[in-house]
């Protein structure tokens, strides 16, 4: 029981992180997400076969390591009132609602110091500051290098995903340190 409900925090944190960054767009002009469904519960609107099961499972059979990513949630630059301005507030939309509920599960936790609303803690602190990180294509990127043209960012997603795996591997303790300490302030550990 305690993995399926692991299953669907770790689920619906991804999928109302992307549901933000969507639902922020379309308040700003840009109705893609909408039009395409994706600010849905539905979980099948999320899932990439490719980030969401199939690089999943050879990072988790490799390393013991759980990465993957949901079908990031298009939108259209062109699209938007004010870009850059609007691309950051997309960009900052997922990671602030990671932050939210983090908060929530810090609350819980504090009340009902249940394991699994740590675990929930935690997970959204990671998907929360991971994705900050100025590496292509994280929304950290399209925060730091919103000046840059929309095609020239685009160039650099190209070698995002090489970034993204060396810092895994490279910083990954560092950055789990970090979350710790975040964590620990929250709910006193």
């Amino acid at each position: 029981m305690e993995i399926f409900l692991l299953v669907l925090i770790i689920g619906y944190s991804i999928i109302l992180h992307e549901i933000a960054h969507g639902y922020v767009a379309y308040r700003l002009g840009d109705p893609t997400a909408k039009l395409e469904g994706r600010l849905t519960l539905n979980p099948v609107s999320h899932i990439d076969p490719i980030g969401t099961v199939l690089v999943p499972a050879i990072f988790y059979y490799l390393s013991g390591f759980l990465f993957g990513w949901a079908k990031p949630v298009p939108y259209n630059p062109f699209n938007l009132r004010n870009y850059p301005r609007d691309s950051v507030l997309i960009a900052l939309a997922g990671p602030a609602t990671n932050i939210l509920l983090a908060l929530i599960f810090a609350f819980l936790y504090n009340i009902f110091p249940l394991h699994l609303f740590l675990l929930g803690l935690r997970i959204n602190l990671v998907l929360a500051f991971f994705n900050l990180l100025p590496i292509p294509p994280l929304d950290g990127s399209k925060i730091l290098l919103s000046k840059l043209s929309i095609e020239r960012y685009q160039s650099l997603e190209m070698i995002g995903f090489l970034l993204v795996i060396v810092f895994i591997y490279a910083f990954w303790g560092y950055f789990s340190q970090f979350i710790k300490l975040i964590q620990n302030f929250l709910v006193g550990g």
